[in-house]
């Protein structure tokens, strides 16, 4: 791994050319978005590093944003016979694991899923036995490969899903798991998405996080105890609770608008949340009004109610508020706002605040 031209040329010349050069972004697609390239000497491969720093990319996974590339993976090229995909992510329907097989490896992984998933073999794993290595004859079956093969292949996703466990992941891929000239299988390239509340519990995942592929917004909410998550729409929302927040989300989706954050501020948050809450939402530019949208169970309505006048005061308004607050100190909660002398809209329910949004915004 390296940050500067200098240091990719060292390691260059360390490994032997060729070598491949891979940015390092929190995205997939990073090939085909030109971010995986070759080099065959040291002049390439200074020109391939001054041109990836510090360049932004946008791939397939990157929700149409830009990524900057800021440290870069330098490897020896590996002369191979053939791609595969291998990953190991939760399935909803059957409520466990599930280990996904393609002999369609490589850039195009995406494309074989959507136009021809019948090429991606699927086994579900019990959590309590874990892989077994029936499963893994019967995905090398289902390949076509030979019994020999088959047996070169299995270490390599038994030994993935040992990762998947053992890390608390929620996805683990290996893309491409190629096959190498002498018949062993290695891993050229992986992705790993940790379970965010397993890290909380491991110091040793907590030193793997790197700040600056973080969005600054979501970084500065999860400081200050909030669950924030940016989308890419224009209303900005501000709950409690992540059943309420989910359901705040669908209902403004099923009106035709499209929400700016999910933002959770949890079931007891202070004034001073409510206010780097408000201050979060308005920093993103994209916002064109902002919802709020809270039950107050532990959290009594009056303190919601103070901290998003706080709030107001200290950001000021630039875009329509609505405010739908229910619960305990309800009628406080609205007194306090609507004597407040500041531009907030009240709505009754969920859906009279989405109405009154949609309303507004026309």
């Amino acid at each position: 791994m390296v940050d500067s031209v200098q240091d990719a040329a060292r390691v260059g010349g360390e490994l032997g050319y060729p070598v491949m050069v891979k940015i390092q972004i929190h995205a997939g697609g990073r090939g085909k978005a030109g971010g995986i390239k070759k080099a065959d000497n040291e002049s390439t491969l200074r020109r391939l590093a001054q041109e990836f720093l510090g360049r932004s990319f946008v791939t397939a996974q990157t929700g149409g944003e830009a990524k900057t590339a800021r440290r870069l993976l330098i490897e020896r090229s590996s002369p191979i016979n053939k791609e595969y995909y291998a990953g190991i992510t939760y399935e909803r329907k059957s409520a466990r694991p599930v280990l996904l097989v393609s002999s369609e490896g490589g850039v195009e992984i995406e494309e074989v899923a959507r136009k021809d998933p019948g090429k991606i073999v699927s086994v579900p794993i019990d959590p309590f036995l874990g892989l077994l290595p029936h499963q893994g004859r019967s995905i090398t079956q289902a390949l076509g490969m030979t019994q020999a093969k088959g047996g070169r292949l299995w270490p390599a996703l038994a030994g993935m899903y040992q990762a998947f466990v053992s890390a608390g992941a929620s996805t683990v891929e290996i893309n491409p798991l190629a096959e190498m000239g002498s018949g062993e299988f290695l891993a050229l390239d992986a992705k790993v998405v940790l379970d965010d509340n397993q890290v909380a519990l491991r110091p040793e995942l907590q030193a793997l996080n790197d700040p600056q592929e973080e969005d600054p917004m979501e970084l500065k909410a999860k400081r200050h105890g909030l669950s924030y998550v940016k989308m890419d729409g224009t209303i900005g929302c501000m709950v409690n609770g992540a059943g309420l927040a989910m359901a705040t989300l669908d209902i403004i989706t099923l009106y035709g608008l499209k929400p700016a954050n999910f933002l959770d501020v949890g079931g007891s948050a202070s004034a001073e949340q409510i206010q780097e809450a408000f201050q979060i939402i308005l920093g993103d530019q994209r916002v064109g009004a902002v919802f709020v949208n809270i039950f107050g169970g532990i959290m009594r309505c009056e303190r919601i109610a103070e901290g998003i006048i706080q709030a107001v005061r200290k950001a000021g308004l630039r875009v329509p508020l609505v405010v739908r607050l229910e619960g305990t100190h309800v009628e406080l909660g609205r007194r306090l706002l609507q004597e407040s002398g500041l531009a907030i809209v009240m709505a009754q329910g969920i859906e009279d605040g989405v109405k009154k949004l949609k309303e507004i915004l026309k």
